[in-house]
């Protein structure tokens, strides 16, 4: 929900990012959950195209920026990768507070995470302006 939702406020932004998404413990191939599809329709964003993958050295050294939901990822990120500090961030950099993975969890728990996420993508969007 993530990538896609930054790659948009990026574009309506006129900022010219690239913006990817990769899973420490991936699901490879999968698609996003149905709840996540969903919640993404309803907010203009078709993620059916989605297909998870795990994150991997290439991916990490063509990145400028990292940002994660959760302080352990952020914690495992830096420790697997220790030449990524100082360009991975909590998406919630300003107060530190996570964004659980609603994964499997009921609808309400996806339009909350989708909602958190939304916003701090403009506050990122701002920044990176």
């Amino acid at each position: 929900m993530a990538e896609y939702g930054l790659r948009r406020m990026a574009q309506h932004n006129r900022l010219d990012l690239t913006v990817s998404s990769a899973g420490l413990r991936a699901l490879i191939g999968r698609g996003a959950d149905n709840n996540a599809i969903e919640v993404m329709l309803d907010n203009g964003i078709d993620l059916s195209s989605h297909r998870a993958r795990q994150l991997n050295d290439v991916l990490i050294r063509e990145s400028d920026l990292i940002l994660v939901m959760e302080n352990w990822q952020r914690k495992e990120v830096e420790r697997l990768y220790p030449f990524t500090k100082g360009r991975i961030y909590m998406l919630d950099s300003w107060n530190g507070t996570e964004i659980d993975d609603p994964y499997q969890l009921p609808k309400i728990k996806f339009v909350e995470a989708y909602e958190q996420i939304n916003a701090l993508c403009a506050k990122w969007c701002e920044q990176l302006r």
